[in-house]
């Protein structure tokens, strides 16, 4: 299993038993009110049925208390073990009681005068794991005038009980096992979404490093060089700039601007661009424009925009002496900056039709001796332990080997 699949396995697994471990209880809470709630359903219309034939004239008078003794007696010995009628004061007028209803009467919480207007019921624990629901009925005549109270009092058998919660476990289970067969079907079709998002990801790249690839290699052609030297200087910088911990989107910005920098020289005439000799400084500055037709070739070209810093400011000193904008020190980019110094180092320490190599100890020295006016000093500093590699890499790469070199220094910051 690779290590995205187990991630996503993990994570899937744990929100799958946080879920459960949160939805479980619920569930089991809610299935036992639910079957609670029905029992004190049951018993508040079985009451209020058998409660109809009273009305209001029976709550008063001399009578009160007999009609109110024979109702609480069917009540008691039917679905309550307490029944208590009270009239619409709250004066009680009767009780009846089973042996049941006997024993637990004085476990019972004791309340005031009834003043309630609309049926509720309470859950009470009593002793001996006994499990007892009390309801309170306001009785109205004709629906509309309060003639009294009833209350009971049912005790739940041990057998009703141990249902209710066997259901309210088992609802539990359920959803905790919904819970673990959500995450089980959700990991396949993650593991495929992210399959096809990961090959949709690939052909974009490929897409990009093509483009990127076509747009450098007309430059080359433009300057009549091979393109290598563009493949090394996004390698070499690269390099660099992990040793100073850039990464991620400064990292990708570094190397599409390294291999871009001089997108503007298609701009220039070949009477300038390919001059043997040396330019006029007409010449010089129509040369310069390169910064700007660059600028403006990637600006706003979208995976390309990220060049920018490099292509604007590749040709800008450190002591404020380039162009075109004549920065200076830290105003100049930093991907920029990395850049001036690989770029410098592969001019000097490549081997060109017009030229050979220049030996690595003096290079360094001009490299050593522009620290400072020409490059930012502390990435000279950070570049000396890596110029014998790169030095190595400049004088015997082709441009086939200097290409892998970057495609897999691309693919590991934009794959």
């Amino acid at each position: 299993m690779s290590s995205f699949k187990r991630k996503v396995a993990t994570q899937i697994a744990t929100v799958s038993l946080i879920l459960a471990t949160i939805a479980s209880p619920i569930a089991w809470f809610v299935a036992r009110e639910n079957a609670e709630e029905s029992i004190v359903k049951f018993a508040m219309e079985e009451s209020q049925r058998l409660l109809r034939h009273l009305h209001a004239d029976q709550f008063q008078g001399e009578q009160a208390r007999v009609q109110a003794q024979k109702a609480t007696n069917t009540l008691a010995g039917g679905l309550f073990d307490i029944a208590e009628l009270y009239d619409a004061h709250g004066l009680k007028l009767a009780e009846g009681l089973t042996a049941q209803g006997e024993k637990m009467e004085s476990s019972l919480p004791s309340h005031g005068v009834p003043r309630y207007r609309q049926p509720l019921y309470k859950s009470h624990h009593l002793p001996d794991k006994q499990w007892a629901l009390r309801v309170f009925i306001p009785l109205y005549a004709d629906g509309k005038t309060l003639s009294g109270y009833f209350e009971g009092v049912r005790l739940i058998p041990d057998w009703q009980h141990q249902q209710i919660l066997r259901e309210a476990l088992i609802a539990a289970l359920m959803v905790s096992l919904a819970s673990l067969i959500c995450g089980g079907i959700l990991y396949p079709v993650v593991i495929r979404l992210a399959a096809e998002n990961e090959e949709k990801a690939k052909e974009l790249l490929e897409s990009h490093l093509g483009m990127m690839e076509t747009l450098g290699r007309a430059i080359a052609q433009r300057d009549s060089d091979t393109g290598a030297h563009n493949y090394r200087v996004a390698w070499m910088s690269a390099m660099l700039a992990e040793t100073i911990g850039l990464k991620d989107h400064a990292m990708q910005a570094l190397i599409v601007g390294s291999f871009l920098h001089d997108a503007g020289k298609i701009g220039i005439a070949d009477a300038i661009l390919l001059k043997p000799g040396k330019l006029t400084d007409e010449e010089m500055n129509t040369m310069r424009t390169h910064v700007s037709i660059g600028e403006e070739i990637v600006a706003g070209a979208g995976w390309l925009e990220g060049a920018r810093a490099v292509v604007a400011g590749h040709h800008e000193k450190w002591d404020g002496s380039g162009y075109p904008r004549r920065l200076k020190g830290e105003e100049i980019p930093l991907a920029a900056r990395i850049f001036a110094i690989t770029d410098v180092f592969d001019a000097l320490c490549s081997k060109r039709p017009y030229k050979d190599p220049m030996p690595l100890d003096k290079a360094m020295t001009i490299l050593h001796k522009d620290a400072g006016t020409h490059f930012d000093p502390t990435l000279i500093a950070a570049f000396f332990p890596l110029a014998e590699q790169l030095y190595a890499s400049a004088q015997n790469t082709s441009e086939a080997e200097a290409k892998a070199l970057m495609e897999d220094m691309v693919r590991r910051y934009f794959g």
